[in-house]
């Protein structure tokens, strides 16, 4: 047998310091019992499997092991003679052989139908033997009218795989089995039977599914997923049955099997996926609904989670070719928001969102409403994250449709309270993308918003909120209203003396006239030269009574300053700054305009004062004060100049106009693009024939086309440039054996082929190639031991597993015996694996990214050395030697300035996300500076991109 048609067994791990000698295993299996046989008997097979065959052990083998009765030593001498060397040098049959085969058809003519049975499927793993099988072809032949199913049913399968090998043993098998078919009454044994008549005799299996035609939906779940499979293949050529076989699928959608359902519902929808077919054959396009009805009962019943998303895909796909003739299906596809897991609920609202209309969108949001609020009321699994998914849903949904906003919104706004803080954000959100875009719901949600602020607990949902009232409250009734709701949550003003009288009001209860009473507590304690010394604490009574004057309860806005968040108080002094100077506009009253200003600005002095002070837990940034102070500064005296009510009452609402239709122009452009892929059949298109063409018009589901894409098998091979990049040297050219190795990325393995060359004039024996690695990597195999002749060549390949984005290093040697049986040796060069062959650029939203960017634990900075001059020149650089792509939108990026900041986002092969934050500087000397961070969850990919990182400045040009 040609080595190119060896099978190809798994290794097996084998203790090679308890491996016995051949005698040793000779005498067990000539002396012991069955288990001593048994144990004897595996340690032969795995030797055997990892190459060392042992060839006079099979003599003992024939005659103290197969005459056993044991069951079990049966079946593992199967697996020996599965294994087993059976031809010699010359490619001959051995003479032993013969009494194997003989012992073979004494077991398939067994009484015991469990003996037969694993003989006929130890028959189907030498289906290459020809010279074995076909001696035993008539007993094989045989057993197809054996009493018991279970020899019958693999006796089909031992004859399905004689005949694909060697058709002229069995050439009447078709009709044999067709017979075979029409008589049995198993269901396994027809299933099997059909399935070698679907790939043999394909015209014999339609024949059959033709004659039980009205049967087939009553009958077996493994038949049905069989005949299906025949169906999807006989509808590739051009058959005349084809409306026959989607009336059958279609009464298979009803089928009990979860399986034949869905197969059946693919299957339909490949059959149909003309659109001029759907609307003119059935009208509303009944058959595609038919399929997606399938799909959705199958999401509800289904309690595999995995299985869900596959299906919940396949409704997607249907919606995406079929358009708006799913939309009377939405209110079923909302029904799987049911399901405890998020991520099928995450894809059925998006498939929902895609449906809806505004004929829909009513219904829709009044459901999304519903469970926004049983979030609440009950216990839900997730519930927040389920509860921020919810609200974003109906922010899409309230921005898409208009008519909507003014029902939700209002609803919406008292989850500002809420204490999950990214739900309360998307509201923010929502709330302030709503008021700019219906300017008549302006003064109802300035209203209800300065009703909740009260209930805020969040910083960054105070800051959003802030910033509505400062640009959307433009009447004189809004702004006192707002004043007065502002008091309320900073409690009284100024912070600093009142948290200062609450302190000395404290001492006072406590009679304390001292500010400090020493409680003193001694312990030893070991000093640097190991001697001991005596420790002494004192414990001030003052500093406890701040702390309790710290913990006290406070209204939540003076709570968020006194607890450091001086952002929060900076955003409230501008939306401060901006109600006075509207009022000053709107107001002839200066009296009471002086009054407004005189208490924005005693706020905003209040909050650096206390900034400065021992109240707060940590002080007051420098950005925070200058901020507050350039507005005091506007309204002491420059808030008469126009210049400033442009800047604050104009320019920010103008950038935010800007920003929100810059999105809105994104996202037309976005489904401008999706309209675009959709395939428009004008009346005077060319007609597609799928017999002239490579590619079928029907685009019919093919699993093994399927299957040849995902192992990549119909990937375009590479060309002989791109090979020789990827060659790396070994060794020297003045080493004895000169050694390269070609090394090629495919998925999660790394496949070495190593050319070796004598370069000397003597014979290399016993020579072999030892690799070992460095990081998470894995040889899976050992090479073998060659002999390389004077000046020969020796190809080896060696693959190695890659389990997570890490810079692995493969390093080696080369051992061999000389003249003499001297043992030589050469050390390998390094092989370093490039990482960027498993990093690939990924998107994710701004919330995402900062949520990771908290929970990513590994980070790694690298100082930025560069000669490039352009920050914006030096961001794609650094992309493009990391395979990371920018989240950092272009508009923001745009413009001439000396300073950016940008994000990048990239994910591994192995689910691994890489974060990464670019801050440079362009100096006055025209030099770039400042830093690139880099987090992950792990520290292996953290480190292999800032290596590259640092690796890509040495040159302007990224390397290759």
């Amino acid at each position: 047998m040609a080595s190119a048609d060896a099978s190809c067994y798994t290794l097996v791990f084998e203790d090679s310091s308890e491996t016995p000698s051949t005698q040793e295993l000779r005498s067990a299996l000539q002396k012991g019992s069955d288990e001593v046989k048994l144990d004897t008997l595996r340690k032969i097979i795995i030797t055997t499997i990892n190459g060392n065959h042992q060839p006079a052990l099979l003599m003992p083998i024939i005659q103290y092991v197969m005459p056993s009765r044991n069951k079990q030593l049966k079946k593992l001498l199967h697996f020996y003679w599965e294994v087993c060397p059976k031809y010699d040098d010359n490619g001959k049959l051995k003479q032993e052989m013969i009494l194997v085969v003989n012992a073979i058809r004494n077991d398939l003519q067994h009484p015991n139908e469990y003996i037969r049975g694993e003989t006929l499927r130890f028959l189907q793993k030498i289906s290459k033997d020809q010279e074995l099988l076909e001696p035993l072809v008539p007993t094989c032949r045989a057993c197809l009218e054996h009493r018991h199913s279970y020899v019958r049913k693999n006796a089909v399968f031992a004859v399905y795989s004689i005949y694909r090998e060697f058709e002229h043993l069995i050439p009447d098998a078709p009709e044999l089995l067709q017979t075979f078919l029409a008589a049995e009454s198993d269901a396994t044994c027809k299933r099997n039977a059909f399935v070698f008549l679907a790939h043999c005799a394909m015209p014999k299996a339609v024949e059959y599914i033709i004659q039980v035609f009205d049967q087939i939906p009553g009958m077996d779940e493994l038949l049905q997923m069989s005949i299906i499979e025949v169906i999807r293949l006989d509808c590739k050529q051009d058959t005349a049955h084809k409306a026959r076989y989607i009336l059958l699928i279609s009464e298979l959608l009803n089928a009990t099997s979860h399986a034949v359902k869905y197969e059946a519902a693919a299957t339909l929808t490949s059959l149909t996926q003309n659109p001029a077919a759907v609307k003119g054959m059935w009208g509303s396009g009944r058959r595609p609904t038919a399929a997606a009805s399938c799909y959705i009962s199958l999401v509800q019943k289904e309690s595999d989670n995995n299985a869900k998303l596959i299906v919940l895909d396949r409704l997607d796909a249907l919606r995406s070719k079929h358009g708006h003739v799913l939309d009377p299906l939405i209110m079923d596809v909302l029904q799987i928001l049911s399901s405890a897991d998020l991520e099928v609920r995450r894809k059925a609202i998006s498939i929902v969102l895609s449906l809806t209309s505004s004929r829909s969108v009513e219904e829709v949001v009044l459901f999304l409403k519903k469970q926004l609020q049983k979030t609440q009321d009950q216990e839900f699994e997730k519930a927040p994250e389920y509860r921020q998914l919810l609200i974003q849903s109906i922010h899409v949904c309230a921005v898409k449709f208009s008519e909507v906003a003014a029902s939700v919104v209002h609803a919406l706004m008292d989850f500002l309270g809420d204490s999950n803080n990214p739900s309360a954000l998307d509201v923010v959100a929502f709330v302030r993308e709503v008021v700019e875009k219906f300017p008549q719901l302006r003064r109802t949600i300035c209203d209800k918003l300065i009703q909740t602020l009260p209930e805020i607990k969040s910083g960054k949902v105070y800051r959003g909120v802030l910033w509505i009232l400062g640009e959307y409250a433009e009447e004189i009734q809004e702004i006192q209203e707002v004043f007065r709701q502002l008091r309320k949550v900073l409690g009284e003003i100024p912070i600093l003396a009142s948290e200062q009288r609450l302190l000395e009001e404290a001492s006072a209860e406590d009679g304390e006239k001292d500010d400090q009473v020493k409680t003193e507590s001694s312990k030893p304690k070991v000093l640097a030269d190991g001697t001991y010394a005596t420790e002494t604490a004192f414990t001030s009574v003052s500093s406890a009574r701040l702390e309790a004057v710290k913990a006290a309860s406070k209204p939540p806005l003076r709570a968020l300053i006194l607890g450091g968040d001086f952002y929060t108080g900076s955003v409230l002094a501008s939306a401060l700054t901006k109600l006075v100077l509207r009022y000053t506009e709107l107001s002839s009253e200066q009296r009471k305009s002086n009054a407004l200003k005189a208490e924005a600005m005693l706020i905003m002095a209040s909050v650096i004062r206390v900034g400065q002070s021992k109240f707060v837990t940590v002080p007051i940034d420098e950005d925070s004060s200058e901020r507050v102070m350039d507005c005091i500064r506007t309204l002491s005296e420059l808030e008469t100049q126009p210049a400033v009510h442009e800047i604050f009452l104009k320019n920010t609402k103008a950038a935010y106009s800007k920003m929100v239709a810059a999105q809105e122009k994104k996202a037309a452009e976005k489904r401008e693009s999706e309209k675009a892929k959709a395939a428009i059949v004008q009346v005077d298109d060319l007609l597609s024939f799928r017999q002239f063409s490579k590619k079928a018009a029907d685009d019919v589901i093919d699993d093994s086309e399927d299957v040849n894409r995902a192992t990549g098998a119909g990937e375009v091979t590479e060309d002989f440039i791109s090979n020789l990049s990827r060659i790396s040297q070994l060794t020297g050219f003045s080493d004895p054996i000169y050694a390269e190795a070609y090394v090629k990325v495919h998925g999660f393995d790394i496949l070495l082929d190593v050319l070796l060359v004598n370069q000397t004039a003597d014979t290399l024996q016993n020579l072999c190639l030892d690799f070992a690695t460095l990081g998470d990597l894995k040889l899976v195999e050992r090479p073998s031991v060659y002999t390389i002749a004077p000046h020969s060549f020796q190809s080896i390949k060696a693959t190695i597993k890659v389990s997570s984005t890490e810079t692995g290093v493969i390093f080696g040697s080369i051992l061999w015996e000389g003249p003499g049986l001297a043992e030589q040796c050469v050390i390998l060069n390094d092989i370093h694996i490039d990482i960027m062959d498993y990093i690939k650029p990924a998107y994710c939203t701004e919330q995402q990214f900062r949520s990771m960017w908290t929970e990513f634990e590994w980070e790694n900075r690298v100082n930025v050395t560069t000669t490039i001059s352009d920050p914006r020149e030096y961001l794609h650089h650094v992309m493009k030697a990391t395979n990371m792509s920018c989240l950092t939108p272009e508009g923001a990026l745009s413009g001439d300035c000396d300073f950016l900041s940008a994000n990048m986002y990239a994910r591994s092969l192995f689910g691994e996300d890489a974060l990464a934050n670019l801050s440079v500087e362009r100096t006055e000397e025209g030099t770039i500076t400042g830093h690139v961070r880099i987090r992950s969850k792990t520290q292996g990919i953290a480190l292999s991109l800032g290596d590259r990182i640092t690796m890509a400045q040495k040159d302007n040009k990224p390397p290759v």
